[in-house]
C-alpha cells in the first residue's frame, strides 16, 4: 500500500557551514557551532552534554540513535560528517556512528583525515555522541559496521582495515567467496578488536552485520562463528536496513525495495536460504521478522544475539544539493556538497533520525553507557516515530527485571509479562500522528546448542498472544501470564500501525498476523510502521537444588557446557548456577561480562541457591575463585 503522493521531508539549501541548518523547515532546527559490510566505531575523550529530550522511563535515560552512517569519505556518499550529525541532532538523535566503506582508499586516506572532521562535529553538537566506525567488508559483497571508542580510535581501526578488509584498491575484491580461510580470517578481525580493547588500546569495540538477508551472503554459520568467536564484539544485526525510502514508487521514488532489498541469489549467496529471505517485510530483514526463524534460531540456543535500526545514510531522498568534486579515487573523499536545483527522488535514503531509531536504555549519558547497552540488550526500534517509550518487565514473585535483563526464579513460579507504552504524542517527520494499533508478545524456547550450524529455525516459537490497542493514546498497561517458569524460555514484543498485516512465513499457528512483504517498486515505508523489541535475556530455568548448609558442587545441571570463556549470561543460562558473585565489594556480576571458566566452575550453596563466587582478572574478565590446580600447603615456595 503506498500514498498517492511523495512523503514529506527537508530539502537542502546546499553545503552547510557550521552555525547553519541546512534543512529550511524543520521544528526543531537550531544554530549549532560493495563487498559484506560491518561497522567499528570509536569515540572521543571530550566531555558530551545530555540532551534535555532524552526520554527517561523505567529508571533509564533512553537514549535514540543510529548506528550506520555515511559521508563524503566514502565512494558512493556525499555529506559532510557535520551535515549528517547536525540533521541527527535535529531530528532527536543521541548518538550515532560514522561508519564510511572500507576500501584502500579510505585506510590510506579516509580513516584519518574524517577524524578532525569528528573531533569538530563533538565539540560542535556537544549532547550528541559521535563516534568513529567504519563498514568492514568481511569479504566482497558482505559488509558489517564495527566500531571503538577512545583514545586510539584512528590507528586501530586503520590497522584492523588494512588487515582484515576484504576490498583493495579501486574497490576490487580481495576476498570474494566464503571459503573457510576467508571465514577463519574475519574471526580474527574480531580477535583482533577483542585484543585491543583487553591491551587498552582503545576503550571499546562493538560490531554488528548490517542488512544481513539482502544478498544472502551472511550464512547461519558465520552468524554464529562470529557470536561464538567474541560475544562481547560482535554482539547482533541490524533488524531493520537503512535505505527505507528506495521502496517507493518509480514515478516520484527509486522504485526499488526497501532497503534495497530488490536482489535474487548469487554463486556468493548461502544456498540454504529461501528466495523470501532476500525481501523485507515490514521494512524489517527476513531474519527479524520471520517469527521462529533466523533470529530466534539463535535466541533458542541461548545466544545473546540484538537487532538494531538506521538510515544507512548516503543520500537523502528529495534533497537539493549532490557532489562537489568527484575526485575521489585521487583524494579519498568527495568535495563538499554544492546546491542543485531540482530535488533528488531517486536517492533512497532519509537522515539519520528521520525514520528509523535504535533506543538504548543507558544509566547515564556517555560513550561507555552506549556500548554497554546495546551490548546487554537493552534496546528496542522503531520506525517513523510509533513509539515515544516503553517500559517492559518480567516478573516472577517478589522478582522483576527490566529489558536487558535475565530473571532469576525457582522453577514452577508463575511469571508475568508487565508493558507499558507511551504512543506518540506529536506528528512524525511525515507531518502526521502514528497510531500503535497492535502489540505481539512473541515467546520461544530456549532448547540449547544447535545440532545443526547452518539451521535458521526454531520450531518452538510463536506469537502467544496479540493485543488491539486501536484508539489508545498517551499509555497502553498490558499484563500478560507467561505461566509457570518450568523451562527456559525468552520473550520479545513487536507492534505496527496494523496497515499491512498478513499470515507469517511459519504459518497461522506461529504467526497469524505478520508484516507483509514489501513490493519491489511500491512500498511507502510511512504506510507500514513497527516497532521491535530485543527479548529478555533467554534464562534456562534453575532446577530445584538439595538444600545444602555449606560445601560446594561438582555435578549440577549444565556444567558440561561451562567450559571456555563465556558471558556471565551465557553462564547462567547454560547451567544451574543462580547468580555469579564478584568478590571486592562489587556484588553481583554484570550479565555481559566475560567469565574465564579455565573448565572448571565449582559453585556453593547460599540459602538453597548455587552461588558462582568470582574475581577480577586481567582484561577485566572474571574467573572462579577457586583455581584447578591450587598450590600444596607444603609445597617448596623457595
Amino acid at each position: 500500500m503506498s500514498n498517492d503522493h511523495p512523503p514529506t521531508t527537508p530539502t537542502s539549501t546546499g553545503a552547510s557551514t557550521t552555525g547553519r541548518c541546512r534543512h529550511r523547515w524543520t521544528r526543531r532546527c537550531r544554530t549549532m557551532p560493495s563487498p559484506r559490510p560491518s561497522s567499528v566505531a570509536a569515540a572521543s575523550c571530550s566531555a558530551p552534554q545530555p540532551r534535555s529530550h532524552a526520554i527517561p522511563e523505567g529508571g533509564y535515560r533512553w537514549l535514540a540513535g543510529d548506528h550506520h552512517i555515511h559521508t563524503q569519505f566514502s565512494p558512493d556518499a556525499m555529506y559532510r560528517v557535520i551535515d549528517q550529525v547536525q540533521h541527527a541532532n535535529a531530528y532527536g538523535l543521541d548518538w550515532l556512528v560514522i561508519t564510511d566503506h572500507g576500501r584502500d582508499q579510505h585506510a590510506r586516506i579516509g580513516v584519518e583525515k574524517v577524524n578532525p572532521e569528528l573531533v569538530q562535529a563533538r565539540r560542535a553538537v556537544a549532547d550528541t555522541l559521535v563516534f568513529q566506525g567504519l563498514e568492514w567488508n568481511i569479504r566482497r559483497p558482505s559488509t558489517e559496521p564495527s566500531w571503538c571508542t577512545r583514545a586510539n580510535e584512528v590507528s586501530v581501526l586503520k590497522q584492523f582495515e588494512v588487515d582484515y578488509d576484504g576490498v583493495g584498491p579501486n574497490g576490487t575484491a580481495t576476498r570474494s567467496t566464503s571459503t573457510p580461510e576467508n571465514e577463519a580470517l574475519a574471526v580474527t578481525g574480531l580477535h583482533f578488536l577483542a585484543d585491543a580493547v583487553s591491551g587498552k588500546r582503545v576503550r571499546d569495540a562493538l560490531m554488528l552485520a548490517n542488512h544481513p538477508a539482502r544478498k544472502g551472503l551472511d550464512s547461519p554459520h558465520e552468524i554464529r562463528a562470529w557470536r561464538d568467536a567474541e560475544p562481547r564484539i560482535a554482539v547482533g544485526m541490524e533488524g531493520a536496513p537503512g535505505h527505507q525510502a528506495a521502496g517507493l514508487p518509480e514515478a516520484y521514488g527509486p522504485g526499488s525495495g526497501r532497503g534495497y532489498y530488490d536482489n535474487s541469489p548469487s554463486p556468493s549467496s548461502f544456498p540454504g536460504y529461501p528466495l523470501e529471505s532476500y525481501r523485507t517485510y515490514g521494512g524489517f530483514d527476513w531474519m527479524t521478522s520471520t517469527v521462529g526463524g533466523l533470529w530466534d534460531s539463535l535466541l533458542a540456543e541461548g545466544k545473546a544475539w540484538w537487532i538494531s535500526a538506521n538510515s544507512d545514510s548516503h543520500s537523502v531522498y528529495a534533497d537539493t544539493s549532490m557532489r562537489g568534486d568527484e575526485n575521489f579515487s585521487t583524494n579519498g573523499f568527495f568535495g563538499d556538497p554544492v546546491y542543485s536545483p531540482q530535488p533528488n527522488l531517486k536517492n533512497g535514503d532519509f537522515w539519520p533520525g528521520y525514520y528509523s531509531r535504535t533506543h538504548v536504555g543507558a544509566t547515564d549519558f556517555s560513550y561507555a553507557a552506549v556500548l554497554a547497552v546495546l551490548r546487554t540488550g537493552r534496546v528496542w526500534v522503531d520506525h517513523g516515530g510509533l513509539v515515544d517509550a516503553m517500559n517492559i518487565r518480567l516478573r516472577a514473585g517478589d522478582q522483576e527485571v527490566p529489558l536487558g535483563g535475565v530473571l532469576t526464579a525457582k522453577r514452577g513460579t508463575q511469571v508475568s509479562l508487565s508493558i507499558r507504552i507511551r504512543t506518540a504524542q506529536r506528528p512524525n517527520w511525515s507531518q502526521f500522528m502514528p497510531q500503535l494499533n497492535k502489540v505481539d508478545v512473541i515467546r520461544g524456547d530456549v532448547t540449547g546448542p544447535a545440532t545443526d550450524p547452518d539451521g535458521f529455525t526454531a520450531p518452538r516459537t510463536r506469537v502467544v498472544r496479540s493485543y488491539d490497542t486501536s484508539g489508545q493514546t498517551n499509555l497502553i498497561v498490558l499484563t500478560y501470564a507467561l505461566g509457570r517458569l518450568d523451562t527456559g524460555f525468552y520473550v520479545r514484543l513487536r507492534g505496527s500501525d496494523g496497515k499491512r498485516l498478513g499470515v507469517g512465513l511459519g504459518g497461522a499457528s506461529v504467526d497469524p498476523a505478520n508484516p507483509v512483504q514489501d513490493v519491489v517498486g511500491d512500498a511507502d515505508p510511512w504506510q507500514d510502521l513497527w516497532f521491535y523489541t530485543n527479548p529478555m535475556p533467554p534464562r534456562r530455568a534453575p532446577p530445584r537444588t538439595p538444600p545444602a548448609p555449606a560445601g560446594r558442587a561438582v555435578h549440577f545441571p549444565g556444567v558440561e557446557h561451562l567450559v571456555g570463556t563465556l558471558l556471565v549470561g551465557q553462564l547462567l543460562a547454560r547451567s544451574a548456577v543462580d547468580r555469579v558473585h564478584v568478590l571486592e565489594g562489587t556484588g553481583e556480576a554484570d550479565l555481559a561480562v566475560l567469565l574465564v571458566t579455565r573448565d572448571h566452575v565449582r559453585p556453593g550453596y547460599d540459602r538453597g541457591h548455587l552461588v558462582l563466587a568470582a574475581e577480577w582478572a586481567a582484561g577485566r574478565t572474571l574467573v572462579p575463585f577457586e583455581t584447578p590446580t591450587p598450590t600444596p600447603c607444603c609445597a617448596d615456595h623457595g
